[in-house]
């Protein structure tokens, strides 16, 4: 086990996080399109640099409003809205490239980023959870 102060910890948790998803988005979505690796990369790349700067824009608005908003915890609800917003936004940016990168229609780049959001959930909590027990955090 390494241990990390926080800040070093965020940066190698998302260069890690990020490496490791693209190379397996790769592969998911090698296998959706039927297409090889090296042809799926690219748009691996721009999903996930898409993700990231969502991530930023999104949740640097929503805590305005939830500052705007007077909301001084997140409840469950709050939470719940959090995590929809932020995957509806990110539906909204990669229905549009899936179509245009594999000359598909929406209902097809839809089921391609349905498959994504499923990789993602399961990839994340286990990410996580792998990365909390290898990578302790000093205070």
């Amino acid at each position: 086990m390494i241990a990390l102060k926080p800040l070093p910890r965020r940066i190698t948790y998302v260069l890690t996080f990020e490496t490791l998803a693209i190379l397996l988005s790769t592969a998911l979505l090698a296998a959706l399109s039927g297409a090889s690796l090296h042809s799926n990369l690219p748009v691996a790349i721009a999903a996930s640099v898409a993700a990231v700067v969502w991530n930023f824009i999104y949740n640097t608005l929503f805590e305005r409003w939830e500052s705007r908003s007077g909301i001084a915890s997140r409840t469950v609800e709050i939470r719940v809205l959090h995590a929809v917003g932020f995957e509806g936004g990110l539906v909204l940016i990669l229905i549009p490239l899936f179509m245009w990168w594999y000359a598909v229609g929406p209902l097809t780049a839809l089921a391609m980023e349905a498959a994504l959001l499923v990789f993602f959930l399961v990839f994340t909590f286990v990410f996580t959870w792998v990365f909390d027990l290898l990578v302790a955090r000093i205070d």
